[in-house]
């Protein structure tokens, strides 16, 4: 018998295929990232028995704690760190995650190149930009966007693959969508990650190349422990 998790997936990819062919693009161009964070290491196996291979988390001390036994029994697994990276948990980010999408200052991004000359890991990586220009939001300005992009790749040469966002939630997304594209098309970015539980049809139709689901996946977000918080 089908899982909650099982169906939801199926459902999920089916809307996803929808929005790609209405949009005159290949479906097989868009990656559904499932967003695990506060869900259980058994709710994620559940997804992986689903036949979901790639997974986001928004905290590096949790997919520690998560992910390492699922990823050794399960090597196709791909990890994402979607949530803030701090310039001391560098280290066990690359260790564990396979793409960092949250690339969005110097100071992290000259961490992670000396970490990856020291350790050997380059995980790929997604620049995160703020575009909706909120105070209380991490990511790099819209007009910063291009310098920044040319210190982590040319200077520092780091894996950039493309740019994510995360629109104000009281403003239309496609307006935000349609800026991050333009803005990885000028820079030779093929990469967008784009659009989550309400939005990522929309996000498809506009580019995106990874949609991070959690709830239209897993349910509702758990409560965090406070370790977490």
């Amino acid at each position: 018998m089908a899982s909650d998790i099982e169906d939801n997936i199926a459902a999920i990819r089916a809307e996803i295929n929808a929005a790609a062919m209405g949009a005159d693009r290949d479906p097989a161009d868009v990656t559904l990232v499932a967003v695990s964070k506060t869900h259980s290491e058994d709710r994620a196996k559940q997804a992986i028995e689903a036949g979901q291979r790639v997974f986001g988390e928004n905290r590096v001390q949790e997919a520690e704690d998560k992910w390492p036994a699922l990823k050794a029994e399960h090597s196709d697994v791909c990890l994402h760190l979607i949530g803030p990276l701090q310039s001391n948990k560098v280290k066990p980010a690359l260790a564990l995650f396979d793409v960092i999408e949250t690339v969005d200052r110097i100071k992290l991004a000259r961490r992670l190149a000396s970490l990856m000359d020291e350790t050997g890991h380059r995980p790929d990586l997604f620049i995160q930009v703020n575009t909706g220009e909120e105070p209380q939001k991490a990511g790099v300005l819209p007009d910063d966007v291009d310098e920044f992009i040319g210190e982590c790749r040319d200077d520092l040469g780091l894996p950039v693959i493309g740019l994510m966002c995360i629109p104000p939630v009281d403003e239309e997304p496609s307006l935000h969508f349609s800026l991050l594209r333009d803005m990885a098309a000028r820079n030779g970015l093929v990469c967008l990650s784009m659009g989550m539980s309400a939005d990522y049809t929309v996000a498809v139709q506009f580019g995106a190349t990874h949609v991070r689901v959690g709830t239209a996946v897993f349910g509702s977000r758990l409560p965090l422990s406070p370790i977490q918080t």
